[in-house]
């Protein structure tokens, strides 16, 4: 039996991307994931494989990159199609496959009628690449009946914290060493990073202040540059105009943008802004704001 994989995140973006894989998982609808590299479209077809009917066998899974792809998906016995019967398959980065292999696949899902459920995922947007002719639009919708979008992990409010906790206790467990500890400003600084690589950065950002700092704290001079960087020049996002402004409009203004981010989870609009969960109710009741 297959494990579901643990996908890590509290936010509203991640958990209605949780929400609709599981009730899709029972089916066998064809599911396209998109994402950017490092969201977890990996982990998610494992999550829906897992969670199906078919999951006492093992989710075969193609590189559509590979230069032997076509081999990969239909050679004889020995090809995706022919192990994934009664099982899942997995299409990673569906966007690669070269067009004479695109057609092929075409030709399989409209004409046989192999007992397989079709999990495809792309860091492309495949909308885009039918109009510039690098996709066949006949094939995508074929494999975009639902459709999954993981957000980037800059998009998931409060999750970064979450994440960090969850993978440094694998390290303690793993390493049997003390767990790091975080000044409030390096944990500004990281909440304010912009995650190009997504999950998959995290994780190794973790990895790595685990063995340097196992034990100690980390303050912000010990962040890796491209944070230090990267703060340095979003500081200054905000310019007084010449005219003044209202704080405390501004202020209302900011905490019910909060709220909206996180769907009303109170704890999760504190921490984007900056405040403990005391001084974030504070200023609830005193601006007589009402959920």
């Amino acid at each position: 039996m297959s494990k579901v994989p643990q996908l890590i995140g509290q936010s509203p973006k991640f958990q209605e991307v949780l929400r609709t894989a599981d009730l899709v998982a029972g089916t066998d609808v064809p599911v396209l994931l998109s994402g950017e590299t490092g969201t977890g479209k990996d982990m998610l077809a494992q999550r829906i494989h897992a969670n199906s009917r078919r999951k006492q066998r093992a989710l075969v899974k193609v590189n559509c990159a590979s230069s032997f792809v076509e081999d990969d998906i239909f050679k004889p016995k020995k090809g995706a199609i022919a192990r994934a019967n009664k099982a899942s398959l997995f299409l990673d980065e569906v966007a690669a496959l070269p067009d004479i292999v695109q057609l092929k696949l075409l030709n399989f899902l409209e004409k046989e009628s192999a007992d397989i459920r079709i999990i495809a995922s792309t860091r492309k947007n495949l909308g885009s690449e039918v109009k510039e002719g690098h996709f066949r639009a006949e094939l995508l919708y074929r494999l975009n009946v639902i459709p999954i979008e993981l957000p980037a992990l800059k998009d998931r409010q409060g999750d970064v914290e979450i994440l960090m906790d969850y993978f440094l206790r694998q390290l303690v467990a793993e390493q049997h060493q003390p767990m790091p500890e975080f000044s409030k400003q390096a944990l500004k600084r990281i909440n304010q990073y912009e995650w190009s690589g997504n999950v998959r950065e995290l994780y190794n950002f973790c990895e790595r202040m685990f063995i340097l700092f196992s034990g100690k704290q980390v303050s912000v001079t010990n962040l890796p540059r491209e944070f230090r960087q990267y703060t340095s020049r979003t500081e200054n996002i905000f310019s007084l105009p010449e005219t003044g402004i209202k704080l405390d409009a501004v202020e209302i203004d900011f905490i019910l943008q909060a709220l909206n981010k996180t769907g009303g989870n109170k704890s999760q609009a504190a921490r984007l802004l900056g405040l403990s969960r005391d001084t974030f109710l504070y200023r609830l009741k005193k601006y007589s704001i009402e959920l």
